[in-house]
């Protein structure tokens, strides 16, 4: 059973409740914040990508779980991120900013990001791996763009029952999600048991190394303390599922082995950000 008939589903269902949470105000928050709205995209499109080829090279991770990682660190806008940024009291309309404009973006990033990694994979591992760009274009713009314009076309026209169908679907991402990941390790248990060590080492340290950057980008952008929460959720939440499509795409790289690192990294990122929430909670209330 291929996954992408699976996450396929997901995506769009989760792209689209992306787009009932857009009103004006989350694109009038580029202007009105244009510094937190550039340094959120530093370090969701810039920063993470690259930590994650530095990785991938120290420790000498195999071709199939270079180009996963890769491909996850390179798809930004985590479906629960906003809900996130609200328990830590952070930016949410910025949340939701970064998001949707993360989103766009990497529509032409993560072309020009892949084919970057596939040739140098191929290079120097001596194995052959094309990346078909225009069909990769073509899958994002079905499975991100068009749901999500979908989704913000059906709330400005009907605002009310947009918001009815948010709350409903907001409901059912996160165990959607949870049940793609369930699917997808009960297909590959041996593969994923069996690299664990390697691809858990190297998820984690891809989520402590980019929250730890992305603080630093804050503090050195001068941002408040609840804009800085919200851009180390940004940067450290990316869409699965997303990876998970174009890992597992029978069009594009049709691997479900590439897939594996999206889901180490989601079941990770949601470990680590809710201790991070904790401990936003636990200090918050010494405080």
């Amino acid at each position: 059973m291929n996954t992408i008939w699976i996450v396929m589903p997901i995506l769009i269902v989760l792209m689209f409740l992306l787009g009932t949470e857009l009103n004006g105000e989350a694109f009038k928050n580029v202007l009105r914040n244009p510094k937190a709205v550039i340094l959120g995209m530093i370090g969701q499109i810039v920063l993470l990508p690259t930590i994650a080829f530095v990785l991938a090279c120290l420790l000498d991770m195999p071709p199939i779980y270079f180009l996963g990682l890769v491909l996850v660190a390179s798809c930004p806008g985590g479906s629960s991120s906003n809900v996130f940024s609200m328990l830590v009291n952070g930016n949410v309309a910025l949340s939701v900013t970064l998001t949707a404009v993360s989103s766009v973006l990497t529509l032409f990033t993560l072309p020009i990001i892949m084919e970057f990694v596939s040739n140098f994979v191929s290079h120097s591992a001596g194995v052959s791996i094309e990346l078909p760009v225009g069909k990769l274009l073509m899958q994002n713009l079905v499975l991100l763009f068009v749901p999500l314009m979908a989704g913000w076309s059906f709330r400005y026209w009907k605002p009310a029952h947009a918001a009815i169908v948010g709350k409903v679907l907001g409901k059912m991402a996160f165990p959607a999600l949870m049940t793609l990941a369930l699917l997808f390790f009960l297909q590959y248990t041996q593969e994923i048991i069996a690299n664990f060590h390697l691809i858990g080492l190297a998820c984690a340290l891809l989520i402590l190394a980019s929250m730890a950057c992305s603080s630093l980008l804050s503090k050195a952008g001068r941002l408040t303390d609840a804009t800085r929460r919200t851009i180390i959720i940004e940067v450290g939440m990316q869409n699965a599922a997303q990876s998970i499509a174009i890992a597992s795409s029978p069009f594009i790289f049709n691997s479900g082995e590439m897939a594996i690192p999206a889901i180490i990294y989601a079941l990770l990122m949601n470990v680590i950000l809710l201790l991070y929430v904790l401990k936003f909670k636990y200090s918050n209330k010494r405080k």
